[in-house]
């Protein structure tokens, strides 16, 4: 599938604005923002709910801007499934089958077999209303897959889930988009369910991509302040570039390296993630600076520390609860600490 310059404007206001995008054939693609941003509004366009202002959307090389959703080879997997209550399981995966005129005996095949992948056999004669809601969201996805699409579209369907059954779902659908081998083009403001599923992904801000990439890319290697701080938690501590240091407005200078592209006496954001720091216990090669332990967060297996490096300068430290398990190893508000962080994982942001 290809966008093409694709826009969506109400009046003067653009919910999408110029967007381009390429998917490959059998690729799981995330679109990834806040509310507002655009992806459902994407979305839409792709399934054919919505017409775009202007731009060409793609399927195998075909023009289908224009057409209807039910003359796309697409189907659509709803955040509220849209079963039908009165019918059974097998019914409602049977019913877009019959209404292509599909014959029985190919129909009872392809229900048979899509229920035993989503693994629902057992539960072919219930009705909806009865099963969790799990299992409805497994008989959505299987109405929208027995159909064979070319992709397959899902609009936050894990999002009225509850938190173990939605990560249990997560490996489930990725499971199941590996074995059917169909495009997966998937919306969601949950940076966990994006990098867990996804080949590849587009952070979305204000209708357009900030950055694509894979999941180690976007996470490791973000584009920009915005994805830094919107995928999962990132310290962004402002100041300026001066040879080789982040130099605070209040506080120390923060050791980075050389930044070759990045000229003196720029304003810059240095980006840490919380997991990349150090606490106490040190490599040689580490850039270092003092704090002060402002708040003490423990979480299970990791403490996350609030650390003040100046006056209005906190930044986050995560830590594994293994040396220091018991609360009176742990550091506590008010003391002194040294944190680091190696080079490479430090990114400066301009």
């Amino acid at each position: 599938m290809r966008l093409q310059d694709i826009s969506k404007s109400y009046g003067d206001a653009f919910a999408v604005h110029s967007l381009s995008l390429d998917l490959a054939p059998g690729e799981f693609f995330s679109l990834l923002g806040p509310s507002g941003c655009g992806k459902t509004t994407t979305l839409r366009m792709i399934g054919g709910f919505t017409d775009p202002t202007e731009g060409t959307i793609l399927l195998g090389g075909e023009d289908v801007t224009w057409l209807p959703p039910n003359k796309r080879d697409v189907n659509t997997v709803f955040q509220s499934y849209a079963l039908f209550d009165h019918l059974s399981v097998a019914d409602n995966v049977a019913f877009g089958l019959k209404r292509s005129g599909v014959p029985r005996g190919e129909i009872r095949e392809r229900v048979g077999t899509m229920l035993e992948r989503v693994q629902l056999s057992a539960l072919a004669d219930r009705k909806p209303r009865t099963l969790s809601g799990g299992q409805r969201q497994r008989v959505a996805l299987a109405r929208a897959l027995v159909n064979r699409p070319q992709v397959l579209l899902l609009d936050e369907p894990l999002a009225a889930l509850d938190l173990k059954l939605r990560r249990q779902m997560q490996v489930e659908l990725k499971q199941i988009q590996r074995e059917i081998g169909i495009t997966f083009v998937f919306v969601t403001h949950d940076q966990d369910e994006a990098l867990t599923m996804s080949d590849r992904l587009a952070v979305m801000s204000e209708g357009h991509v900030e950055q694509c990439g894979t999941p180690e890319d976007v996470y490791e290697r973000p584009a920009s302040s915005f994805v830094a701080s919107f995928m999962g938690t990132s310290n962004l501590v402002p100041g300026t570039y001066r040879a080789g240091q982040v130099v605070m407005d209040e506080g120390p200078a923060l050791p980075v390296g050389a930044r070759g592209t990045i000229a003196d006496g720029t304003r810059v954001s240095l980006s840490i993630r919380p997991e990349k720091i150090w606490l106490s216990d040190f490599l040689p090669d580490m850039a270092r600076v003092s704090g002060v332990v402002r708040e003490t967060v423990y979480s299970g297996p990791t403490t996350t520390y609030l650390i003040e490096l100046a006056p209005g300068v906190t930044v986050s430290v995560l830590e594994q609860n293994t040396d220091r398990s018991r609360m009176e190893d742990r550091w506590s508000g008010g003391e002194t600490v040294e944190i680091g962080w190696k080079p490479e994982h430090c990114l400066v942001l301009d």
